[in-house]
C-alpha cells in the first residue's frame, strides 16, 4: 500500500508529515509504515497506482486526467485570507524592486511555471492573465514552485505564479524570498485533493483524516497550514476552467494572439 504527502514536503516539513501519516494510519488502523517520498517515484505512478492508499494530488491533474481513476477523500483547508474553507488560491510575485506595479506591467514578460498541469503554478494563473488581456512574452519550466520562485529571484524569469501554501513555506524557509514581492493574487478554487484508489472507499480516509489533523500538534498544524477538512464532490473540481497548456500558449506567444 501506498502513501504519498509530498505537495507541501520538503526537509523542513517532513517530520511534521511523518507524524500526520502516524496519527492517519493509528485511526485506519493499517497502512504502510513509512510515506513513500517523491524521490521514490513519479507521483503520477503513484496517484495511478492500484495499490493508492492516500496521497494528495493537485486540482488540474484531478480534473484532466484522475478523474474516473481515483476516489475523490477530501480537501484541506489551510484558513487562508480572503479564500472559503477548503479553497486556496495563487500568488503572482516578482522582484522586490517591482513592488506597486500591476499585473499588466508583467504583459509580455518572462513567465516561470512550475508544470503544465499545476492548477496554482499554470491553470489559474494563465486565466487571470487571459480575462485582462494579457499574455507572457517567453515561458520558464522550472518544476516546482521553489524553483519558480528562485527563478524570478535569480532574474531568469520576470514574474511566476506559486500556490499561496507553498508561497508562505517559502517565505519561512528560503533567504532569496526576501528579495521578491506579491503583485497579484489569482481567484479561489479549491485546494489539493487527497485521493486514493479507485473501488476504495473513502469515507474511512476521511475520518482518519479529521481525527488526526485535530490530534497534531499545534506547532505541527502550523508548519503544514492544516486547520481541517471539508467535503468537495468531483463536480467543485470539474467546474474549474482549463486554460490552453505551455505548447499551445507558446504558439500564441509567436504569433502575438491575445483571443
Amino acid at each position: 500500500m501506498i502513501a504519498y504527502l509530498g505537495m507541501y514536503d520538503r526537509p523542513e516539513t517532513a517530520a511534521a508529515n511523518d507524524r500526520l501519516w502516524t496519527l492517519i494510519r493509528a485511526h485506519l488502523g493499517s497502512g504502510p509504515e513509512q510515506l513513500t517520498r517523491e524521490a521514490d517515484g513519479d507521483p503520477w505512478r503513484i496517484w495511478t497506482s492500484p495499490q493508492l492508499l492516500l496521497a494528495q494530488t493537485c486540482g488540474c491533474p484531478y480534473r484532466t486526467r484522475l478523474y474516473g481513476e481515483v476516489e475523490l477523500v477530501a480537501t484541506p483547508d489551510h484558513g487562508l485570507p480572503g479564500c472559503a474553507p477548503g479553497f486556496y488560491n495563487s500568488v503572482f510575485v516578482a522582484r522586490a524592486e517591482r513592488s506597486g506595479q500591476p499585473i499588466s506591467a508583467f504583459d509580455g514578460a518572462t513567465f516561470a511555471y512550475n508544470d503544465g498541469l499545476s492548477q496554482s503554478g499554470w491553470a489559474a494563473p494563465m486565466i487571470h492573465l487571459h480575462d485582462r488581456g494579457l499574455l507572457p512574452g517567453a515561458l520558464l519550466a522550472t518544476g516546482g514552485h521553489q524553483q519558480s520562485a528562485k527563478a524570478v529571484a535569480e532574474g531568469r524569469a520576470d514574474f511566476a505564479a506559486l500556490d499561496v501554501v507553498s508561497w508562505q513555506i517559502i517565505r519561512e524557509h528560503d533567504a532569496f524570498a526576501a528579495s521578491l514581492c506579491e503583485i497579484d493574487h489569482t481567484a479561489p478554487s479549491p485546494a489539493l485533493p487527497y485521493i486514493t484508489a479507485v473501488g476504495t472507499n473513502p469515507t474511512p480516509l476521511f475520518s482518519a483524516l479529521e481525527s488526526a489533523i485535530a490530534e497534531l500538534g499545534e506547532a505541527d498544524r502550523q508548519t503544514l497550514r492544516l486547520q481541517g477538512l471539508v467535503r468537495f464532490t468531483p463536480s467543485d473540481y470539474l467546474a474549474v476552467p482549463t486554460p490552453p497548456g505551455p505548447v499551445l500558449t507558446e504558439q500564441r506567444i509567436r504569433h502575438g494572439s491575445r483571443a
